[in-house]
């Protein structure tokens, strides 16, 4: 999930929002200010009402903050690097890059998240009983009250058994500790999660059908949501059991056809589809070999046929600075991420300056489907 807004940097975390945030502040203003504040405490202005929703709306996303804080300053402790933090529609996520290294990291990581929740639940109920015994606006209560009942909610439903929520992992670090496998423990957890979320599903639905509840429409789409998420990590934990170890050399494409920089657009297409130039991405050398960059297809099209011929390969291409660089001996599991954030999806595997090889998601999928009974992958041929 990509922020649309970068809050800065909170506790070293770099903390955003996705446009789809709106939606939260936009239902839980509407759901306090037009039904649960009017009904609980009539009298008061519309003006009241919604000002009081709009600020209880943004204290409870800086509660899902709190939350996923939690997790990302735990995470760093236990040596997992955290990318940052990004609020959404359906709450928030902190975006960690790694695997915690044992089940008891695991465990303190996806622990401290509801944990967070619950605390935050505590202190707003004393706070709402501490207002109430001095006699503060009954609407200002019953707004603290929402907040803190929120958030015991929140940590209660975060604490159920099933991925990618926090009783998931929690789940996660249980079967990991008991089996010593982490990918079998991985399968258990996202299979809850897959059940969970199609109970969730079903019922949802059924409230909106039988009961004509349309909340029940919120209820099937975080259901939607966990059995995506479910599924998705379960993938990326069968794809990290096969590559484990794996490095790039043993995936990636060697012997790539160069370019040389100095080459016009239109002498570069004379050459292909049928010659030399037979592929889609090329390293690009400079005069004494080294690699300066990488040229696409895409980035090639990109150029008006007009100026093609005084259009020189430097120009169009991809600079090196630019691009995603791996060495033949990384792991193949260091460079997937760095992979699939590129535009160009693909890495210049180099060796002393030199082009060795380069590295695709193609590259990666091929090496995904290689039989089990046939070990590791070995290196893939042009």
């Amino acid at each position: 999930m990509e922020e649309t807004l970068s809050l800065g940097r909170i506790a070293g975390v770099r903390v955003g929002l996705h446009w789809s945030v709106l939606v939260i502040v936009v239902l839980v203003t509407l759901a306090l200010a037009q039904g649960r504040f009017p009904a609980a405490h009539p009298g008061h202005s519309a003006l009241l009402y919604w000002a009081l929703g709009l600020l209880t709306a943004v204290v409870f996303l800086a509660s899902l903050l709190a939350h996923e804080l939690a997790h990302a300053v735990v995470a760093r402790r236990n040596g997992v690097p955290v990318e940052g933090i990004t609020l959404w529609m359906l709450g928030g996520a902190a975006r960690l890059s790694g695997e915690a290294p044992t089940p008891a990291a695991e465990f303190r990581i996806a622990g401290v998240g509801p944990l967070t929740s619950l605390l935050a639940g505590g202190l707003l109920a004393g706070a709402a009983v501490g207002l109430d015994a001095l006699h503060a606006s009954a609407l200002l209560v019953e707004a603290v009250a929402w907040l803190a009942a929120i958030n015991v909610l929140l940590a209660v439903f975060n604490s159920l058994p099933a991925a990618p929520l926090d009783g998931g992992r929690l789940l996660r670090a249980y079967l990991w500790r008991r089996t010593g496998d982490r990918l079998r423990a991985t399968r258990g957890a996202s299979a809850a999660g897959r059940a969970l979320g199609w109970f969730m599903v079903v019922t949802g639905f059924a409230a909106v059908l039988l009961r004509g509840d349309l909340s029940g429409l919120w209820a099937a789409l975080l259901g939607w949501f966990l059995i995506a998420a479910a599924t998705s990590e379960a993938r990326q934990a069968e794809i990290r059991g096969v590559l484990d170890g794996v490095p790039v050399s043993r995936v990636m494409t060697g012997g790539p056809v160069t370019v040389p920089a100095d080459a016009t657009l239109a002498g570069f297409l004379a050459e292909g589809p049928f010659g030399h130039y037979r592929h889609s991405t090329f390293p690009v050398t400079a005069a004494d070999g080294t690699v300066i960059g990488l040229l696409t297809i895409r980035r090639l099209d990109a150029t008006p046929p007009q100026e093609r011929a005084r259009t020189t390969v430097r120009e169009a291409m991809l600079p090196l600075s630019e691009c995603v660089v791996a060495t033949p001996e990384e792991p193949v599991l260091d460079v997937l991420a760095r992979l699939e954030a590129s535009p160009v999806r693909r890495a210049l595997v180099l060796a002393d300056g030199r082009p060795a090889g380069i590295l695709a998601l193609s590259d990666i999928a091929r090496a995904l489907t290689w039989p089990a009974t046939s070990g590791r992958p070995g290196p893939q041929r042009r």
